[in-house]
C-alpha cells in the first residue's frame, strides 16, 4: 500500500510540474486508459495464443510490453485520482463481487460464464 501511495505521490507531482491537470478531466483520462490498453492490445496482435506467453518473455517484446502496462497503470491511477477513487478499494470490492458471480466450483477450468439466478420478485 505504501508503494501504491508513493507512486501516487510521484504521479501528483509529474503532472503538478508540467501544469497537466487541467487537462485531466474524467472523459480525457478515461480515451487514456483506452488508448493506452490498446497500445498494449496492438503488440500482441496476431500472437498465436499458445505462443503469447513466450512472445512476452522475449527481451525486446517485454520491455514494450512493461512500457505499455505502466502507460496504462499511470492512466488508472490518474483517473482514480481525479475521481476520489481509492484504487485497492475498488479493485477489492469489484474481486469479492466477481466471486459472488464467478464461484470457483462452478466455473473452475471454464471460460463461459455461469447462468444468471432468475430475479425474484
Amino acid at each position: 500500500m505504501e508503494r501504491l501511495d508513493a507512486l501516487r505521490e510521484e504521479l501528483r507531482a509529474f503532472v503538478a510540474d508540467r501544469d497537466w491537470r487541467q487537462f485531466h478531466d474524467p472523459k480525457n483520462l478515461s480515451m487514456l486508459l483506452a488508448s493506452e490498453a490498446g497500445e498494449l492490445l496492438a503488440l500482441f496482435r496476431w500472437v498465436d495464443n499458445a505462443q503469447a506467453d513466450a512472445f512476452a518473455a522475449e527481451p525486446k517484446q517485454r520491455a514494450k510490453i512493461e512500457a505499455e502496462v505502466a502507460d496504462a497503470a499511470l492512466a488508472v491511477l490518474l483517473l482514480c485520482d481525479r475521481l476520489g477513487l481509492d484504487l485497492v478499494d475498488v479493485a477489492r470490492a469489484k474481486l469479492a463481487h466477481n466471486a459472488k458471480n464467478y464461484p470457483a466450483d462452478v466455473v473452475r477450468g471454464s471460460a463461459e460464464r455461469p447462468p444468471r439466478a432468475p430475479a425474484s420478485g
